[in-house]
This record gives structure tokens, C-alpha cells and sequence, in this order.
């Protein structure tokens, strides 16, 4: 018998397969209509041939507690080139004559897993379905995976959104071999660790029992950022008695990605080399032609997302990018790298970054599970540039928002740098309208301008695409949308689409039927006919921190031209404040027949944590409470 099935074995007679009490289970997690009983990740690590051999035997177990869980009757197993699978199994358990009956799962054909980021993926699955499912039956599955590049290992994660009665991750090593390991997100503490050594091997345990699952939340950070997990890694394994290293440093993890990129572009490529020449021909500055190249790259190379073996980790050649005109982060950088040669650059060099789905920095972990991204960056001025051309929207010497915050490993020559990519401040991410309205009858009549710059710019920009047509005008409408349902839009013109350099700008008018609200002889009128952060209340049993794609300034002005016929009674009161999160200022004047109101309000955290909820809360309790003030209008 393998040690894979004696593993099994010994699951199934575990107590957590028989005698399950289904009331008890139901009070125990109420509303979950499927209930993990057991989950365990098993690694062997041992060395086979003078290299590491890596084996993970992976067991799930759940149980249907509600009628709706019967519709959960699939499971998928992965794996990919770099992780094979060896074998796998899968059955329903039910109770028959009192006695457990095993029903074979059915084998669904085996399908490539592209998401909808991903191109290409060597990524596959085979799909198991789960029959005679009802409240009661278990759903149980199994397989073994080879993991061929120990630099790859999986995190191994506590829950998920359905709850876990026992969750445990188990590795044995060979005592030639060195494990390191740490653990994310353990606030409760409730993971219990447990180590077995004998004279050959050493066995490692981590359990968690009835863990919270985790509650999805809008403005969440991600999963990694909320849910308890583990990232273990190989430290270090012996082959006759001397010691190689594996991780464990950022300089173990640099020599890794090091061997990804030190051969190519060796080459040089004519037809790249003329199309450089070409667009830097009449440039004078470095920034000038760097700027030309970050540009020509993104307007004409096609982003496509590759997952296949190790094209996944290696850039592609430049001349080859430039031939295909698609690539992926990787390839992007790759060809940004060659250009800036080609064009006597200097200090342009390729970076590995993980995104801000990843909470991870290279001290906590020097693992390839802290990078998900590649870019390239300049030093202009002594200031780091980065180059990421995956969003074709971000203006030069802006980072995509989705690394501001984050680690860039930097490659130079030989060596490394890590270098923070800043935070856009909420001022270059500015958004600015102007609106001029009258009042006829009950309609308010306006004219607007809206313009965006720095990420506020790239964001709408890529949620327009190249719509056209009606599809454009909804989107426009949706964009510049004033008070309520009666909104209507009449006409529109942008502005600088193409120029990244300059603000997105829509010229437009509009009506807006029945906004007026007349009680007597009086008429109210509120001018905040937009309403900044109006709907970011934190909800207080909320569990995850409150994650902003961007830092936001927002400044309105509202200028009403009062009728003849109309006095006015009353202006609202002036708004002043400041504090950690937010600086708000509304300030109302008036000019013989003109009110304006002007409106400055910006966020400056961009991820809140629990501290920070009360805060938040207060403040856009105090802008919602000005934002219900309205003039008051009498007739003459």
C-alpha cells in the first residue's frame, strides 16, 4: 500500500466522516448550505537524484447541510507542466440500510483554466460531479501533485467563504533538507503548530479548527489580505553532504529570476532597432525618448496575460514582442528594455512587483508568491520611473494604480535594488467639474465640464473603451449623471482622448426635471448635485479592511443664476474640516442673481484599517448631513 493510500485510509476512518449530527451543524453555522469537514495538504519532501523531490497529497471532505447545497455537485482538480498530477479520486458517501454507500464520481472531460486576465495558461483541470447529493451526503475527493521547481510552492490557505471544521496543512521533510515558512493573518492565534522529529525525517502541523469563513465585502483588499494562510518554502537540501541554498533571502529569491532573464535580448534586432531610431530620431532629452517609447509600446502592443510552464516566468525577445505586436507584462517590459538600449538609454532595467492583491514585502517573504507582475523603470533626476505598459491609459511617470504601495525588485547589472512605487496623491488624481445652471419653471437647465487627470483619467478612460455610438452616450450619461432619474442628456464633446499628457475632458448640457421642491411660498433647492463618498459607509460589523482603487480630489463648482421674480431666503451654512482620512471644504457665496457653491473634498488613505472606521464613518456622517442643506427661494 502507497503512502498516499494509507493517508486516505486513515481519513476515512477519521472521526469526522461518521456520525455527523446535522442539527447540530446547522445551529453551529447557520445559512452555509455545505460544510468542509476536513481539509488537509500534505507535502513530502525528500531528494531524489541529487535534487529536491517534492510530492503534495491533497484530501477534502464536505458534507450538505441545506437542500441548496445539492447544486454544489463539482469539484475541480488542477495542475499545470510545473505541477503534474499523479493521481486523483473522488466519490458521494451516503447512507444506505444504515450502512455508508460510496458512489464513484463521474469524470467531466478535462478542460484548459483561463481567466478572463489570461490568454494562454497551461493551467488545466479535471472535473469531477458528485451524484446522489442530499442533506447529508459527503463529497469527497482526493489527488496527488509533483511540484517539479521547488521554487514554486503553493500557499496553503486556513478558509474561504465556506466554513472549515478542521483545516491542516502537514509537511514531512527527508532531515537533509530545511524548510522555512510564515504565517499571515493568525490574529486569533488559533492555529495550532505541532513538530515531530525522528533520526530521518521531520514532520510539521498546522491545524485550525472551526475557522470563521471569510465574508465577502465590497472594497475588499483580497483574500490574502483577510484569510489566515501559510507560505512555506525550501530553505536549503544537501547532496553529499554540502549544503545548497533555495530561499530564503531576496538574494536567493534575485539569483531565481536572474536566470529568467540573463539570456536574452543578447541579439540585436534590426527591424526593432530602425523602428527605435525612428521614434526617438528628433528627441533630445532621455525623458523625451523613454516617454516615446513607454507610448509607442502601449498604442501598439497588445497586452495578452501567457501562463504557460515557464513562459510564464521568462520575457520573450523584444524583436520577437515587436514582430507579434501582442505580449504580456513580461514581454511588455522586455521590449520597453530593448528600445531604451537601442535608443542609449541608461538605467532602464526590468522589476518584478507583486500587485495590491498580494500583501507581501520581500522581508516577510523572499518567495516568487510575493510578485505577480513584471514592469520596467528609469532613473531620471535621480527618481525612480516606473514603466508599466500593461494599462495603455496611465500617463508617463505614473504607476498603475494597481502596484501604488507596493515592492519593486529591481534588476541592476548583476545586482538588485527595491525601490516602494509611491502613492498617487489624491491632487494628480484630480477630478474637476464646472457646471452652469438656471431654473425655468421646475426644470434646472445646465452646462458642465468634467476633467479628469492622472488615474481618475486612465480608470474611466479603460471602463469606456472604444464604445461608440449609443453605447458611448449611456456610458457618457452614466459618467456625468446629476440629482436624479429625470437627468437628462443632450449633448457631449471629450477632449483629449488620445492624449495621455492632458486632462480627459466632456463638455456637455443637460435638464433635470422635478429636482425643485416647493412647500408653500418656498422652494428648496440643493446645489450638491453631486455627492463624493456619499455611499462609502463602513458597516460595522464589517470584517476586512476598506481598500480605494485611488486617492480622489474632487473640486465643484456650481454657479446658479437666480430668476428675477426670485429672492433668496437663506444659503446654507460654510463646511470646513480636516483629519487623518479626509480634508473637506463647501463654501457657498453669493453675487448679486449668481450663487456658487464650491466643493473640495479629497481621501487620503488608501486602505483603511478597523482603527480607522469610526473616523471614517464620523466624517461622512458630517458631508451627508450637508449634503441634505438646500437653498431656499421665495417669489417676489
Amino acid at each position: 500500500m502507497s503512502q498516499h493510500q494509507v493517508v486516505i485510509l486513515l481519513l476515512l476512518v477519521s472521526p469526522f466522516c461518521y456520525g455527523q449530527n446535522i442539527p447540530d451543524l446547522k445551529l453551529r453555522y447557520p445559512g452555509y448550505s455545505e460544510l468542509i469537514l476536513k481539509e488537509l495538504q500534505s507535502y513530502h519532501f525528500s531528494v531524489k537524484n541529487n535534487k529536491p523531490s517534492i510530492l503534495q497529497d491533497n484530501y477534502n471532505e464536505s458534507i450538505i447541510l441545506l437542500k441548496n447545497g445539492i447544486h454544489n455537485n463539482s469539484e475541480q482538480v488542477s495542475y499545470s507542466q510545473l505541477v503534474p498530477l499523479i493521481s486523483y479520486d473522488g466519490y458521494t458517501t451516503i447512507k444506505m440500510d444504515g450502512k455508508d454507500k460510496k458512489i464513484p464520481a463521474i469524470e467531466v472531460k478535462e478542460s484548459s483554466e483561463s481567466s478572463g486576465s489570461v490568454f494562454h495558461s497551461d493551467v488545466k483541470s479535471k472535473k469531477l460531479l458528485f451524484t446522489n447529493l442530499d442533506i447529508g451526503a459527503r463529497k469527497i475527493y482526493s489527488y496527488r501533485s509533483e511540484f517539479l521547481d521547488p521554487f514554486l510552492l503553493h500557499r496553503f490557505v486556513f478558509t474561504g467563504t465556506v466554513p472549515v471544521e478542521e483545516s491542516v496543512l502537514e509537511i514531512t521533510t527527508d532531515n537533509d533538507l530545511e524548510i522555512g515558512y510564515k504565517i499571515f493573518n493568525n490574529q486569533a492565534e488559533d492555529i495550532k503548530f505541532s513538530k515531530t522529529v525522528n533520526r530521518k525525517k521531520t514532520t510539521y502541523t498546522w491545524t485550525r479548527k472551526r475557522g470563521k469563513p471569510v465574508k465577502p465585502e465590497p472594497n475588499s483588499p483580497g483574500l490574502l489580505h483577510i484569510a489566515p494562510h501559510i507560505m512555506v518554502y525550501l530553505k536549503s537540501y544537501k547532496v553529499n553532504n554540502k549544503n545548497i541554498a533555495v530561499l530564503g533571502t531576496v538574494n536567493n529569491l534575485y539569483s531565481y529570476y536572474k536566470n529568467f532573464v540573463s539570456s536574452i535580448n543578447k541579439t540585436e534586432d534590426a527591424e526593432l532597432l530602425s523602428v527605435t531610431k525612428n521614434i526617438v530620431s528628433n528627441l533630445n532629452t532621455d525623458e523625451e525618448k523613454i516617454k516615446a517609447i513607454f507610448y509607442w509600446v502601449k498604442d501598439n502592443i497588445k497586452y495578452v496575460a501567457f501562463e504557460y510552464g515557464y513562459d510564464g516566468f521568462i520575457p520573450r525577445e523584444g524583436g520577437l514582442v515587436n514582430q507579434r505586436k501582442f505580449g504580456d507584462c513580461k514581454d511588455m517590459s522586455s521590449i520597453i528594455a530593448t528600445m531604451s538600449g537601442y535608443a542609449g538609454l541608461k538605467d532602464v532595467n526590468l522589476c518584478w512587483i507583486g500587485t495590491r492583491r498580494l500583501p507581501y514585502t520581500y522581508e516577510e517573504i523572499s518567495t516568487p508568491a510575493v510578485d505577480d507582475h513584471m514592469i520596467a523603470s528609469i532613473v531620471l533626476n535621480g527618481k525612480t520611473i516606473f514603466l508599466d505598459a500593461t494599462d495603455g491609459e496611465t500617463a508617463f511617470g505614473l504607476p498603475t494604480g494597481f502596484i501604488q504601495g507596493k515592492e519593486a525588485l529591481i534588476e541592476v547589472n548583476d545586482s538588485f535594488r527595491i525601490v516602494k512605487v509611491p502613492v498617487v496623491s489624491p491632487e494628480e488624481n484630480l477630478i474637476r467639474e464646472k457646471l452652469k445652471i438656471h431654473i425655468e419653471g421646475k426644470t434646472i437647465i445646465g452646462d458642465g465640464y468634467l476633467q479628469l487627470s492622472g488615474l481618475s483619467r486612465s480608470n474611466i478612460l479603460n471602463s469606456l473603451g472604444d464604445a461608440a455610438d449609443n453605447i458611448r452616450f449611456e456610458q457618457i450619461k452614466g459618467l456625468v449623471l446629476k440629482g436624479n432619474n429625470k437627468f437628462k442628456l443632450k449633448e457631449y464633446k471629450e477632449k483629449n482622448i488620445k492624449n495621455r499628457d492632458l486632462p480627459y475632458g466632456i463638455d456637455y448640457n443637460f435638464t433635470l426635471e422635478n429636482y425643485l421642491v416647493a412647500a408653500g411660498k418656498e422652494t428648496y433647492l440643493s446645489l450638491m448635485l453631486d455627492k463624493p463618498f456619499e455611499k462609502n459607509v463602513i458597516e460595522n460589523e464589517r470584517e476586512s479592511k476598506y481598500d480605494f482603487d485611488i486617492l480622489t480630489r474632487y473640486k465643484y463648482q456650481i454657479e446658479l443664476l437666480i430668476p428675477n421674480e426670485v429672492q433668496i431666503k437663506s444659503l446654507p451654512i460654510d463646511l470646513d474640516g480636516t483629519n487623518e482620512l479626509m480634508d473637506y471644504t463647501i463654501k457657498y457665496t453669493q453675487k448679486d442673481r449668481l450663487v456658487t457653491m464650491d466643493l473640495d473634498i479629497k481621501n487620503k488613505k488608501l486602505t483603511l484599517d478597523k482603527q480607522d472606521f469610526e473616523l471614517w464613518n464620523s466624517t461622512i456622517k458630517i458631508l451627508k448631513s450637508k449634503y441634505q442643506e438646500a437653498l431656499i427661494l421665495t417669489n417676489t
